[in-house]
């Protein structure tokens, strides 16, 4: 038996090496995605449409996974290296990992991999499989104006990329209809009640609050992270209003907007698409938990964390037939300490968009993933990330999402190995007692390992 046969047999998930990941499903592209969301979550969404393959799904059919009675000796060596590896005393004695072949599916290497750790924010994966899901990777979030009783409302949607730029139109338009109107003083009120008042969910702290994650409001402007996002929005838009040449008279206050209030202006934001790239390469906990909330809703759930937590387990398990054994989640970011994923299932859902029929509507998962050694993103040189003698050979070779909590780092991703065969890994570490930096460099390490430079 192989060092990788023996491996895969002690610690494999599934017998035989294979993850009964999804259930067989007729139609599951086009609308049969769609249908299986509607049936599901009973709401409208986007459908799935079948889009030509992506790089990372081109070689499926094309001939390039190994015969399985013949093991890749490239494979061999990979799992030989991982299983000593993984052992490294600066990843502590709690370690999970995989290794799957993105044409197959098949588990080349597994170490523990059923076992559920604290994910930290390799959680924003499953947060962006089920909103690019259930909203579609073309929604846009709206952001409005309207006007009632000498009142001007800014009704917030829920776009976390709303920026004061935006407000200055908003503004202008605004002003344009007072003034048209004869109107040269106007009051100024924000709504944001299309979520509920802002909560800390199980695992958090008070200590989060505001500069690790505002508190989750519908409205917002560049990011503030401030208690009170939406007044915040509200005060910038009256400064814009009054620089446009109409008194605000009175402090900004919180009000609902009524049915009889008049629409003067809106503003839509870019596509979902690249808001979960932002969100991947710069891991922004404020856009998930805002993202988590939107798919709640569009998913006929209340815009809370649990009713956003209830829309993702829905989409991972009902559509994708993701395994959800040992899986808890409390959040959308993974700043949860409660939160609980195996890398076993963090690798099925980091699977999907190398797909054809999933390439489309999770293109933007693969997209925002960080690139080593990239100075745009988490995988770059000011995060320390890829530069030591073991990994600095995968620089710009291995796309993956970073997590990091304290005692709890975790790295999840893709790369091409050198017989052209994507290689999708998940490796997450709880309570290593070794200098965080030194971790990092243990888990670049087994990425590097995976894509075979570091043999």
């Amino acid at each position: 038996m192989s060092d990788m046969t023996a491996e895969a047999a002690e610690n494999a998930f599934l017998p035989g090496g294979r993850r009964r990941h999804r259930k067989p499903r007729q139609n599951a592209t086009g609308t049969g995605l769609r249908r299986a969301l509607v049936v599901a979550l009973a709401v409208p969404v986007v459908s799935a449409a079948v889009s030509g393959p992506s790089a990372f799904a081109a070689g499926k059919g094309s001939g390039a996974t190994a015969k399985p009675d013949r093991p890749d000796p490239a494979d061999q060596r990979m799992a030989k290296n991982l299983a000593s590896r993984v052992l490294d005393q600066r990843l502590g004695s709690h370690v999970s990992g995989v290794v799957l072949d993105a044409a197959s599916g098949k588990t080349l290497w597994g170490h523990n991999a059923s076992t559920a750790l604290m994910p930290a924010s390799n959680a924003k994966l499953v947060t962006s499989t089920a909103a690019l899901t259930v909203l579609g990777p073309d929604h846009r979030f709206t952001t409005k104006v309207v006007y009632g009783d000498g009142t001007l409302t800014l009704v917030g949607g829920g776009d976390r990329t709303l920026t004061t730029a935006d407000l200055t139109e908003l503004a202008r338009t605004a002003v344009a209809g007072l003034k048209a109107a004869g109107l040269s003083s106007v009051k100024v009120a924000v709504d944001d009640s299309l979520f509920p008042a802002p909560t800390l969910a199980t695992g958090w702290n008070d200590g989060y609050y505001p500069d690790t994650v505002a508190p989750v409001r519908a409205l917002v402007v560049d990011g503030h992270g401030v208690q009170d996002t939406s007044v915040d929005a509200g005060q910038v838009f009256a400064r814009q209003l009054a620089a446009s040449g109409v008194a605000v008279t009175g402090d900004v206050t919180r009000a609902t907007a009524r049915t009889t209030d008049v629409p003067v202006a809106q503003h839509t934001s870019g596509p979902l698409s690249g808001i979960v790239r932002t969100m991947l390469k710069h891991s922004d906990n404020d856009i998930a938990e805002t993202l988590l909330r939107m798919t709640a809703l569009a998913a006929g759930h209340p815009a809370t964390f649990e009713g956003g937590t209830e829309a993702v387990r829905h989409v991972l398990s009902t559509v994708y037939g993701v395994s959800l054994a040992h899986f808890e989640l409390h959040d959308g970011s993974g700043l949860s300490r409660s939160d609980r994923i195996p890398a076993a299932t963090l690798a099925q859902v980091l699977e999907l968009p190398t797909r054809h029929q999933y390439a489309q509507t999770l293109a933007a998962v693969l997209d925002g993933l960080p690139v080593a050694g990239d100075a745009d993103g988490t995988l770059g040189p000011d995060y320390g990330r890829f530069d030591d003698a073991d990994s600095r050979c995968a620089v710009g070779k291995v796309r993956a999402k970073t997590g990091t909590l304290t005692g709890a780092l975790a790295l999840s991703g893709l790369t091409q190995g050198k017989d052209g065969r994507w290689k999708v890994f998940s490796f997450v570490e709880n309570g290593a007692t070794a200098d965080p930096d030194a971790t990092k460099d243990a888990l670049d390490g087994l990425a590097a390992t995976v894509n075979g430079c570091y043999a």
